[in-house]
């Protein structure tokens, strides 16, 4: 059997508040598919962020090993984490995270300027992005200028221009109305069926959490396949 991309084993995760220690996560075990389109729900202050970022390698666990395409990323010095998550990870947060005094053609080139490419290279690279995104007409736009929808598909295509093993979006609709909550969707469907994309979303909007092939539930730092019922 195919390996998943990402695996996680017995992964736990703390933070201290004061003197005291609490848990978020307790030995989370999860394999996610590549092509996968999984959405982590649950409760505010279940873990599902602390989920995301370990995943995503912006954080590291208290115990337990995780793998993203072969690799066992809770290995790897902080340099090294830094270096990999540029080159296999494409983030979506809530807030865009756009430079104000960049137009949306120079966000999305960002994340290659370390990369060994040319600007010619940097240049068709960034152009294939905003299109797959559908804002070629607003390439020489600045953040200002763009609506809340037309930022979060900027900042998708800043996510894809590095041609990234797995997407992390953070609560992608959380910040967007109804409509422009509806395209950014369309967009991360797309993204995972056409381009096979792995994607992992985390989402409190049930309408979001529709749209992907599996969803797992975060309560109390477990994992399960169904939400807790309130009334057992």
């Amino acid at each position: 059997m195919t390996a998943p991309l990402v695996e996680l084993r017995g992964v736990s995760k703390s933070y201290r508040r004061g003197g005291q220690r609490v848990p978020v996560l307790a030995g989370i075990d999860l394999d996610i598919p590549a092509g996968e389109f999984l959405a982590l729900m649950g409760p505010s202050g279940s873990g599902k962020s602390t989920l995301l970022n370990l995943i995503a390698g912006l954080d590291q666990p208290d115990t337990g090993t995780i793998r993203v395409g072969g690799l066992d990323i809770t290995g790897l010095e902080e340099g090294e984490l830094a270096r990999w998550r540029a080159e296999h990870v494409g983030f979506v947060f809530q807030f865009y995270y756009l430079i104000p005094v960049l137009t949306a053609f120079e966000n999305v080139e960002l994340p290659l300027l370390l990369a060994p490419l040319s600007r010619r290279e940097r240049r068709e690279h960034a152009a294939l992005a905003l299109h797959l995104v559908g804002l070629d007409d607003r390439a020489d736009h600045y953040p200002r200028q763009l609506s809340g929808g037309q930022q979060q598909r900027v900042a998708i295509a800043r996510a894809l221009v590095v041609d990234p093993l797995l997407v992390v979006a953070d609560e992608p609709t959380g910040d967007l109305d109804r409509v422009s909550a509806g395209e950014v969707l369309d967009l991360l469907t797309r993204l995972n069926g056409e381009l096979g994309k792995t994607v992992v979303m985390v989402t409190h909007d049930p309408r979001a959490g529709r749209r992907a092939r599996k969803v797992q539930y975060l309560d109390k730092g477990v994992l399960s396949d169904a939400p807790e019922d309130p009334s057992a």
